[in-house]
């Protein structure tokens, strides 16, 4: 746990946000109160933040559990020269380079402190600077960052270097009085601004009394960011970091010239490159990923499936992230399906691409799942296939029709079309039984069916017509029977069922119905919602009234098919029974009646009835 609390501060510090470094390394110290590198962190993070005192308290921490580490020393020297104590932080480098003489760090570190002590001196014996108060302490850099026109300068390493010059030495302003930017620093340093003339001369003036305009946001925000007067000091990790770390750079070496090996195509040598960053660093799943991708583009799939089974046990020990889970569990299914060769070897396949979903639903997994499952279904109606076995089901099913049982013939249609989904007779054949049981939606989808895989086969459009007609859908099934004439005009049936229909047509617009059939029809027909749709529509509405009132209007009408596709279905509803408020469509009920008795004149007087 303190490891992972020091490594969340270390992110932090990486990042800038000392604030929350020094929390997680609080964290983290509380959690191993005497590892000496969580000390030196937060006291690094504590100089970041300009809080000398407590960066000071760290370092003595640090000192103080383990003597002889350098690093402690750094510290605590760079926390006595944040405080002005030249002296001591002179002292502290000192003794830092007795334990480690070539470290560049403590060289820098001391140089500083000696060259801020010499300037102290020198200021001491010095007249006071009247702006030397002004660069002092790190309130100087909350400032200039604070001011929109100096925090573009603190981007300019020059200006940053020449004012540090300043800080620790004053005496140095005039040197830099020539640079505009230090001037402009300087200005708001002291809060006056500094107008530039035409000329050479700089002209100084007071500040205004008033409350200067509030920041906007970003600068608010900017402001309050503390930075570093300096770059901070790099973060301390114990030896069996710094070992795992260069384990893992090694480790990524490997898997980066291996990945340029794959992409030439030079499997055996990405094969040798995965294995050995595998061998470096176990803590990383995507070396072994890597190496089943290249297993599976050599063809060999069990060793994929090996590698995958090897990285999803592995990632389940590390808590790896869910989707190298996914990618190792979607790479293993893809190796699954590769070796597949009857519908069953898919199962397994399919199951570990489902497993992959649960772990991160992937659309590239989502999709080999969908074309896995439809592999499978074409495969299995492959092995089933066998047209002889469908006729010997077919005619066990007919067997059973003619006995009446229709129930067990539907079971043995059924296998038919199991055995071979593209005959029409044995869909023809399941339409009549779901008709006899009065199972008419199922029936009407198996007669459309039949007659999509033959359109030329009559009894498909005499089943269908049928279904219609129980249905009492008489004009759809008037309609589906002059489709079966088409192909076949003498087909008896075919006349029968048209015979039929028309006798309905007719038995409404005499009268014959009884007040319960005329209201059922009626309501049938009204509560079709197409027909509800059309008739609420109010351009619907206008076109009816042009219909009736405005010959021009409806010849215009009359040249959009999907105003008058809406037409005949208002025609054949209101032939039906249902009450359209429009004489136009009355009159082309009529219409269509006639329409019917000049086509069919033989069916009209055989069954004697008049038709309009």
């Amino acid at each position: 746990m303190a490891d992972e609390a020091k490594a969340k501060g270390n992110a932090a510090f990486s990042s800038g946000d000392f604030n929350t470094a020094v929390k997680h390394f609080t964290d983290a110290i509380n959690l191993s109160p005497t590892n000496h590198v969580l000390y030196s962190n937060r006291s690094a993070s504590y100089a970041s933040l300009h809080q000398y005192d407590a960066a000071l308290s760290d370092a003595k921490k640090t000192v103080d559990l383990k003597p002889d580490w350098s690093k402690g020393y750094s510290r605590l020297g760079a926390s006595h020269l944040g405080l002005h104590q030249y002296q001591e932080a002179v002292s502290a480098y000192k003794k830092g380079l007795e334990i480690d003489p070539n470290n560049e760090a403590l060289k820098s570190g001391l140089a500083d402190a000696q060259s801020a002590a010499t300037a102290s001196r020198s200021r001491s014996a010095q007249p006071p600077n009247p702006f030397g108060d002004a660069f002092q302490g790190p309130e100087m850099w909350a400032k200039l960052t604070a001011d929109s026109t100096t925090r573009v300068f603190l981007q300019q390493p020059d200006f940053v270097k020449a004012m540090q010059e300043i800080q620790r030495n004053p005496s140095k302003l005039n040197e830099h009085l020539k640079d505009q930017r230090v001037m402009q620093a300087l200005g708001v340093l002291l809060n006056v601004k500094i107008a530039h003339g035409g000329g050479d001369d700089t002209e100084v003036q007071e500040a205004e009394t008033s409350s200067p305009p509030p920041p906007s946001q970003p600068a608010k925000e900017e402001a309050k960011r503390p930075k570093p007067v300096s770059e901070p000091e790099p973060m301390d990790f114990s030896e069996e970091e710094k070992l795992k770390k260069e384990k893992k750079v090694k480790a990524l070496k490997e898997k980066e010239t291996g990945n340029a090996a794959y992409k030439k195509k030079d499997f055996e040598t990405a094969i040798q490159h995965y294995t050995k960053a595998m061998e470096i660093d176990d803590e990383d799943i995507s070396y072994i990923t890597n190496r089943a991708a290249v297993y599976l583009e050599m063809g060999k799939y069990e060793d994929c499936i090996k590698d995958c089974d090897k990285a999803v046990e592995r990632g389940r020990e590390l808590r790896a992230d869910y989707k190298m889970i996914a990618k190792a569990l979607t790479r293993k299914g893809t190796a699954m399906v590769k070796m597949a060769k009857c519908s069953k070897d898919y199962e397994p396949a399919i199951e570990t691409f489902q497993k992959a979903l649960t772990e991160h639903r992937n659309p590239e997994t989502l999709k080999k799942l969908n074309d896995a499952e439809k592999a499978r279904k074409e495969l299995e109606q492959q092995e089933y296939f066998d047209p002889k076995i469908a006729d010997e089901e077919r005619e066990k099913g007919n067997e059973f029709f003619k006995q009446q049982k229709y129930p067990e013939a539907v079971k043995h249609y059924t296998e038919s079309l199991r055995r071979n989904p593209k005959d029409p007779k044995a869909y023809s054949n399941r339409a009549a039984c779901y008709t006899k049981l009065g199972a008419l939606p199922e029936g009407l989808k198996d007669a459309e069916k039949c007659i999509e895989l033959d359109p030329t086969f009559s009894k498909g459009y005499t089943r269908k017509g049928a279904v219609q007609f129980f249905m009492k859908e008489y004009d759809k099934a008037l309609e589906t029977y002059q489709e079966g004439l088409k192909h076949d005009p003498n087909n008896q049936e075919l006349l029968d069922g048209v015979r039929r229909c028309v006798e309905q047509i007719n038995k409404a617009s005499r009268g014959d119905l009884s007040p319960e059939e005329l209201k059922e029809r009626q309501a049938r027909a009204m509560q079709d919602p197409e027909i509800q749709n059309i008739l609420s529509d109010p351009v619907m509405r206008q076109v009816l009234v042009d219909f009736q009132e405005n010959p021009k209007a409806a010849q215009e009408h009359t040249k959009n098919p999907m105003v008058m596709n809406k037409i005949q279905k208002l025609v054949s509803a209101a032939s039906n029974g249902a009450e359209i408020n429009s004489k136009w469509i009355q009159d082309a009920v009529r219409d269509k009646k006639e329409k019917i008795r000049e086509r069919y004149p033989v069916l009209g007087r055989r069954i004697n009835v008049d038709c309009y």
